[in-house]
């Protein structure tokens, strides 16, 4: 069934929940930004598959769509826990994270300030999607200061925080390897 007409007047229910939510409020909120930024994800992994970028990660040589696969997999995970299901992200998915950053940041060149966004279209894509990410982690941590029996994960936390540096990397990795000069703000 595609719909259940419950939520007809603004309400919502969780997991195992006997309470409706206002559909305002700040968990449906992050359930839906984390939805957000799964679907983007899914159209950024779309557009990596076409250009298939590559990137050795240890001894792994990894697609960028596998990378960002395991990201979807684990957004799901989070949005399990957030809505009230006995799921959590394990430190091993933070460290894989942490792994892969480590790896960009030794391949690209250091950076001393911003850069304007755009460089190509998957960047922008990524830039948007980075953006998205850091939502989704004001979200969370408003969910977890604030929803009683909502505590989220201290490794969940973490992830949500590692993903956008993570997806910052990604940008300045496609730049790297499709030869794009990073251009820094004027502020003029």
């Amino acid at each position: 069934m595609l719909y259940t007409r419950k939520g007809d007047n603004g309400t919502t229910q969780f997991f195992g929940d006997k309470e409706r939510f206002s559909k305002a409020s700040i968990l449906p909120e992050a359930l839906g930004t984390l939805d957000e930024l799964n679907a983007y994800l899914g159209y950024c992994r779309a557009r990596i598959s076409e250009s298939e970028i590559m990137l050795l990660v240890g001894k792994r040589n990894r697609r960028l769509s596998e990378i960002f696969y395991e990201v979807q997999e684990c957004l799901f995970i989070i949005q399990a826990e957030i809505a009230g299901a006995e799921k959590s992200i394990k430190k091993s998915k933070v460290t894989e994270l942490e792994k892969i950053t480590d790896t960009i940041e030794r391949i690209v060149p250091p950076i001393h300030t911003f850069s304007i966004p755009g460089g190509t279209v998957l960047s922008a894509e990524l830039d948007i999607a980075r953006t998205l990410a850091r939502r989704v982690e004001r979200r969370i941590v408003g969910v977890h200061d604030t929803v009683a029996g909502r505590k989220v994960g201290v490794h969940t936390l973490a992830y949500c925080n590692r993903l956008s540096s993570l997806l910052f990397a990604l940008v300045r990795y496609i730049h790297y390897v499709e030869h794009v000069t990073e251009k820094s703000p004027s502020y003029s």
